[in-house]
């Protein structure tokens, strides 16, 4: 079910959140939102891992976002914004959980419109491995893998240097091939 930013954003601690739609300013974050709506959650999925974790997150983050959108200098640089803000969100979200769920990821966090990963057992393997990682290094793979996102664009949306990127990924790969490889090596693999 698809839903629109003006769905997921109308309310806030059980009361209708105050988005003018009519004004332009409300009208030009309710056309951004909706533009981002998609990649945001299946980005905070593969962030939290939870399918109602990754809601809330976003959730909150289009609340926070429209909170803050008069700091929003330049409408063009929304999605970095607005990526930072959803990032941040899941982070504390993770911080404050404490727990870690070892669940699958759906076909529609893989990629968005179709699977290359074909056997379901080996989405199973690789979500379970992506569990284990700590939260930055989710972070990166999330960004890195899910959103295409290049190391110069993740280090811009994270505010972190390129190198602290490449760290980060090589450590959450290394990580990532250690668990499938031993995944392989028990025969769960085929």
């Amino acid at each position: 079910m698809v839903r629109q930013s003006s769905e997921v954003i109308d309310v806030v601690d059980g009361r209708p959140l105050e988005v003018d739609k009519t004004s332009e300013r409300g009208a030009a974050f309710l056309r951004l939102a909706n533009e981002h709506l998609d990649a945001s959650y299946r980005l905070a999925r593969a962030i939290v891992r939870d399918p109602g974790e990754a809601q809330d997150a976003t959730h909150d983050a289009f609340v926070q976002a429209w909170r803050k959108w008069s700091t929003l200098r330049d409408p063009a640089l929304f999605e970095r914004w607005f990526d930072r803000i959803l990032v941040n969100t899941c982070r504390n979200r993770l911080d404050r959980a404490s727990r870690w769920h070892l669940t699958d990821i759906s076909a529609e966090v893989v990629l968005g419109s179709g699977d290359p990963i074909s056997d379901s057992h080996e989405r199973d393997v690789i979500g379970s491995a992506i569990a284990m990682l700590t939260p930055d290094h989710r972070v990166v793979v999330a960004l890195r893998y899910y959103r295409d996102f290049t190391l110069e664009e993740i280090a811009t949306r994270l505010e972190i240097p390129v190198g602290t990127v490449q760290s980060r990924l090589h450590y959450a790969l290394k990580r990532l091939h250690a668990v499938i490889e031993a995944a392989d090596a028990k025969g769960t693999i085929r």
